[in-house]
């Protein structure tokens, strides 16, 4: 069937060599459909019940079969589509493979041109990189800065903080994007102001490099906030009162102590932060200007008038190459250090308050960057309300009637809304995908902490891959590999599904280790002992003590889903149009108002989501404090 499958395409064979064998086919192959499906996982149950006989992961039919099962769907829609990216930069327009138009797309000046330090531009490659670099540092010196005011100062208003820094993370991404033109941009509040004030004219000095910083520093800080604040809470007070016992003063044991014991939280921070910046495509969209990105220009090259695959393959191995060498380096950074401070031992301590010198700078920026960030949604809220924002401020309801529009009539509630349709798309997608997305993390997460078998390393880094592959990567290998025979999916609700299963599910394997590893192994044990096998031991010894696990994995991928353009953008269809392509739509047509609209309302949607489900989690304590007299 596989065989079959890859030498039959949608002209015949895909192998010459196939044609001058056999001749050439009268008919095309069709997608497989659910009855491969059913084939495949009949011969995937077989195969597995074989292993598990031959005595594998000790004859554990329900082992072998996650392992099998997870194998096969990683290989299916991670490994395969970025083997079918790779080899499409070989492939010219005749269909044959060649080394020469490889190297003659991935050595173009447009990518690699060092034209900016002779006062040109700059080959779009180092405008990607030297962005992510920034922002990356950026976003993680705001993360660290935020956290330490909830951890180690006396802040009053630590919650509101909280919500503030957080914010972001439920917000389209190019949004923040439009909030930030209606207040830099040459009609904008701010630009507006100092022009007038100076006697200027207005000027476009906010689209290009300046405003992606700040955009992207905007969206991505809450990533480093919520990696920082762990592992700043983590840092156990026991190291940092001993410092102080040995005559070290705040600052030098903040220096010494617990910086460099932050350093896996830096690391991951910046990590993120540059291959959320590298694989970014909205803000790019709406601010890049003439400051060209990987990402915007992928795009391009695949919905553009060019449409060429090759170059749009090249540019996705260029955005991998780059998110991977971070990825390694990180490793490297590290290296094979222990930072572990948190054991099984009691740890009453409590955490020293930040160095006077440190407090005064960190307070400082925190309040003028909240302060911004506040100014930001307001921009985006009252934009919504507005009939054009800087030419017409009167105040309207026009676009959510427009969007949202809802009547009542002798055939029932008709949602005549132009947006109805999106947002009832993206909240099935998003409802379908969430669940799926937490069970293949957690059964993955299981197998990784509960089992050993061969080829563990490889396993945990196949199922982390999709983790450093950038959306934008991710959209173009999902065309490349799935619009053709024998997986046909393209424009289906499947494919969007699919996609987020696989880039969101690391984070669901992450939150599961991160349980399981503190859930001791006699558990199992114990209820392996009394008869029960591994599937019931997972079902109803595992399972339950994982609820915060499954719950954190369900928010992810639900708010991802809601909000991800990335990767979207290039799977969406007329039949399943996600609601942030559809505001990429009005953003492309200058009906900004329409666009902040729709915005605002899946920010309140995703609240009401987020704060439900943060009330079933919980807050997870790390150690008990006790107050003597209080």
């Amino acid at each position: 069937m596989i065989v079959q499958g890859f030498s039959i395409g949608i002209r015949g064979f895909n192998f010459n060599w196939l044609t001058a064998l056999f001749g050439d086919l009268g008919d095309r192959q069709f997608g497989m459909g659910y009855g491969a499906l059913l084939l495949a996982s009949s011969f995937l149950f077989l195969f597995t019940q074989g292993i598990a006989a031959r005595g594998a992961v000790n004859g554990d039919v329900f082992v072998v079969s996650a392992i099998g099962g997870v194998i096969l769907v990683v290989t299916a829609f991670v490994f395969f589509p970025i083997a079918k990216m790779l080899v499409a930069a070989f492939i010219t327009e005749e269909g044959m493979y060649s080394i020469d138009v490889f190297a003659s797309k991935f050595f173009d000046d447009r990518i690699w041109g060092l034209g900016c330090l002779g006062g040109m531009r700059c080959g779009v490659a180092w405008n990607s990189l030297f962005l992510g670099i920034v922002v990356g540092i950026v976003t993680t010196a705001l993360g660290l800065i935020f956290a330490l005011i909830v951890t180690r100062s006396g802040f009053r208003y630590k919650r509101w903080l909280r919500a503030l820094t957080v914010l972001p993370i439920i917000t389209p991404p190019f949004v923040i994007g439009l909030a930030l033109i209606l207040l830099l941009g040459r009609s904008g509040a701010v630009t507006v102001f100092f022009a007038d004030l100076f006697d200027v004219q207005p000027t476009r000095w906010f689209y290009g490099l300046p405003g992606l910083i700040i955009a992207q520093t905007l969206a991505f800080t809450p990533i480093a906030f919520l990696v920082m604040i762990g592992v700043v809470e983590g840092v156990s007070p026991s190291m940092e009162e001993a410092a102080q016992t040995l005559r070290a003063d705040k600052w030098q044991t903040f220096r010494t102590v617990s910086l460099p014991l932050m350093r896996p939280g830096l690391a991951n921070a910046f990590l993120l932060g540059f291959i959320e910046s590298m694989a970014d495509f909205g803000n790019p969209l709406v601010l890049g200007g003439n400051f060209n990105v990987l990402s915007t220009d992928i795009f391009f090259a695949i919905v553009g008038a060019q449409y060429d695959q090759g170059r749009a393959a090249v540019l996705a191995m260029v955005l991998l190459f780059f998110t991977l060498s971070a990825f390694f380096a990180q490793r490297v950074w590290l290296g094979k250090k222990s930072y572990t401070t948190v054991t099984g031992k009691g740890d009453s301590g409590v955490h020293p308050a930040m160095p006077k010198r440190l407090s005064f700078p960190v307070f400082a920026i925190a309040a003028i960057w909240g302060g911004f960030t506040v100014v930001v949604y307001l921009m985006i809220v009252f934009g919504s309300f507005v009939e054009l924002w800087g030419v017409d401020n009167s105040l309207t309801f026009t676009h959510y009637i427009t969007a949202f529009k809802v009547s009542y009539n002798e055939f029932g509630i008709q949602w005549i809304g132009s947006a109805w349709d999106s947002f009832w798309t993206t909240i099935y997608i998003a409802t379908v995908a969430a669940p799926l997305t937490a069970i293949v993390g957690l059964i993955t997460a299981y197998l990784l902490t509960r089992q050993t078998f061969a080829g563990k390393n490889a396993f945990e880094f196949g199922t982390m891959l999709s983790f450093a592959i950038p959306g934008t990567v991710i959209g173009v290998s999902y065309i490349l590999a799935f619009n053709v025979p024998p997986i046909e999916i393209t424009g289906t609700g499947i494919i969007l599904v699919v996609s987020f299963i696989f880039r969101n599910m690391p984070v669901g394997v992450r939150a599961g280790i991160a349980s399981m590893s503190q859930l001791d192994k006699s558990l199992d044990e114990s209820s392996l002992t009394l008869g029960a096998n591994s599937w019931q031991t997972f079902r109803k010894v595992i399972l339950p003590l994982l609820r915060p696990a499954i719950l954190a994995a369900l928010v992810y991928s639900f708010v991802r889903a809601m909000t991800a353009i990335s990767a979207v953008i290039f799977l969406v269809s007329a039949e399943y149009n996600m609601a942030t392509s559809y505001i990429i739509g009005r953003v492309e047509n200058n009906d900004y108002g329409l666009a902040i609209a729709y915005s605002t309302t899946l920010i309140f949607v995703m609240l009401a989501a987020v704060g439900l489900l943060q009330i079933l989690v919980g807050k997870t304590k790390i150690r008990r404090r006790i107050n003597i007299g209080s």
